[in-house]
């Protein structure tokens, strides 16, 4: 059997080679999934990405399954309950800050203002393909989403985070110039643009 060479952080780990296979870098235009994706980058800071991986199936279970409007609805009582959850990050700020995410969302909704064409709004709806050789962790246009996140409420959005986050979405895509994925997620994008 062939084995396919991936982007070296998803070697050595099952979970994140599946992540990383699967989903990551794959250009997502589901606006419930680009929130979930950006409340969960924000519960990673300060700690690895597979430490959120392996949790997340219970933040899916605790967090409603990320329903931003069941989410936007939680009181003290939840968040009691989310802090004595020993699945999941249980960081009080982190916690307060995606209800207001999920608060946030439902405004814009309620705005007639679409969380997809916000958060692709920054590219023009074109997938960012960088060279495939350089690291970075935040970048001119992170920073911009970033400022703008900010400026609307979002906590934990800092340009690292956002940079994180429009890696895993697919806006950006830094799969290694080596990395059999690379090509394939190039030509969802391509199939996504056209349809």
């Amino acid at each position: 059997m062939k084995q396919h060479t991936r982007c070296s952080w998803a070697e050595g780990d099952a979970l994140m080679s599946a992540y990383h296979d699967a989903e990551w870098g794959v250009p997502e235009r589901d606006p419930r999934m680009l929130w979930e994706t950006l409340m969960l980058e924000g519960f990673q800071a300060g700690l690895a990405w597979i430490t959120v991986l392996r949790k997340r199936d219970t933040f899916r279970e605790a967090f409603a399954g990320f329903d931003p409007r069941k989410v936007a609805r939680f009181d003290e009582k939840d968040i009691e309950r989310l802090m004595g959850n020993p699945g999941i990050i249980r960081a009080r700020a982190k916690i307060e800050a995606t209800i207001r995410g999920a608060q946030i969302y439902n405004e814009m909704e309620a705005r007639g203002e679409s969380f997809t064409d916000f958060c692709w709004s920054f590219t023009d709806g074109k997938v960012i393909k960088n060279d495939g050789k350089t690291r970075t962790v935040s970048s001119e246009l992170s920073e911009r989403v970033s400022k703008e996140l900010k400026k609307r409420g979002f906590k934990f959005v800092g340009p690292t985070i956002v940079y994180a986050w429009l890696q895993a979405v697919g806006i950006v895509n830094d799969h290694d110039a080596a990395c059999f994925r690379r090509a394939q997620v190039a030509k969802v994008a391509q199939v996504a643009k056209a349809g």
